[in-house]
């Protein structure tokens, strides 16, 4: 039985009992019986409770608790500080407005003191990594908290898009400190890994887990320079199209694994880091006439052919490798296919 129906219960209950209560207390108004009028409004009650129970208790707490362990130490820590900050503002304005005449003297204080936490908390989310910042030059706190690189190195900022997030190696590529800038995350990015993590289709569902596990592994690590922008383009529907957008805005970068995101960017003269083509690089680089060994796993498309693959992945056609299935054999490289989506070597035994 799961959380959601056990609350639908329970909400169905409390808000028959409500209903049944209200029903007897109008049923003079309304010149009905009044146990006609309290059983109409139980059953009302009960639909009510039925379906917004789940709306008002469990999946609130579900979202703020998903809100909160996205976010790394060091926000959620700013995030309480603006959050009080403001209460206390809110607080100091209460009694000045409280002397205003009513209704306004009786409205305006905890609107404002709301208004005034729920604005210190959302400045110091947003603008936590930049005030970490400030607060370690401030009062020299040392390299670990002002670690959030500043000059020439952050000059140059990287927009990550959803494909290379899921795919993760971003956050080891970016330990390494090749990139040198700060790393950029729109929040429509964001909201396309959140929609796909919320998805029925359990692959789908695991893909948009794992690139939101990466962002915070991202947002964790001190040594990493990274920020989410609120920037959006209402009237462009595909994210794609609002990441080219963002980055011409920005004279940013794109860093994306993605094929056709890699054509659209450079045709507008955007500038994009793929790493794909990145892997391809830095693998192991086999001339023709050299000889490895490799164990042929599966037949190949032509006859006779074998297939085998390097630890980086790279695909190893053997030809004549059929009859080797299931063994390791040295082979000789004949020649050698480089492409962005990837490498494929060609090769015969030895």
């Amino acid at each position: 039985m799961s959380l959601d129906f056990i609350f639908r219960l329970l909400g169905m209950v409390m808000f028959a009992l409500v209903g049944a209560r209200l029903g007897v207390d109008i049923a003079a108004a309304s010149g009905l019986p009044a146990d006609l009028s309290s059983f109409v409004f139980a059953l009302l009650g009960m639909l009510f409770g039925l379906v917004l129970t789940p709306w008002i208790t469990i999946r609130p707490i579900r979202a703020a608790s998903k809100a909160i362990n996205e976010k790394p130490p060091d926000v959620l820590v700013l995030a309480l500080a603006g959050l009080l900050l403001g209460l206390l503002v809110g607080l100091l304005l209460a009694f000045p407005l409280s002397l205003l005449p009513s209704p306004l003297g009786d409205l305006l204080p905890p609107a404002v003191s709301l208004a005034s936490g729920y604005i210190g908390l959302t400045i110091a989310a947003l603008r936590a990594r930049e005030l970490w910042a400030f607060i370690g030059d401030l009062f020299r706190i040392g390299p670990a908290v002002s670690r959030i690189r500043r000059g020439p190195a952050t000059e140059r900022q990287l927009l990550l898009d959803t494909s290379v997030l899921i795919d993760g190696r971003i956050v080891d590529i970016a330990k390494t400190g090749f990139l040198g800038g700060t790393l950029v995350v729109p929040r429509f990015i964001l909201n396309e890994l959140h929609q796909v993590s919320d998805s029925s289709d359990p692959l789908r569902r695991n893909r948009g887990r794992r690139g939101l596990a990466k962002l915070n592994e991202l947002q964790r690590d001190p040594s990493i320079a990274l920020r989410i922008v609120e920037d959006d383009f209402e009237n462009i529907h595909d994210v794609d199209s609002k990441l080219v957008m963002l980055a011409i805005q920005m004279e940013a970068s794109i860093i994306t694994n993605d094929y056709n995101l890699n054509r659209v960017a450079e045709a507008q003269n955007v500038e994009v880091l793929n790493t794909n083509l990145l892997a391809n690089a830095v693998r192991a680089v086999y001339i023709p006439g050299e000889t490895f060994p490799i164990h042929v796993i599966q037949e190949g498309r032509d006859p006779d052919q074998g297939i085998g693959y390097l630890e980086d992945g790279t695909m190893v056609v053997v030809a004549g490798g059929k009859a080797y299935m299931d063994r390791t054999i040295n082979v000789t490289v004949t020649r050698l296919i480089n492409k962005e989506t990837g490498r494929m070597i060609f090769a015969e035994p030895a």
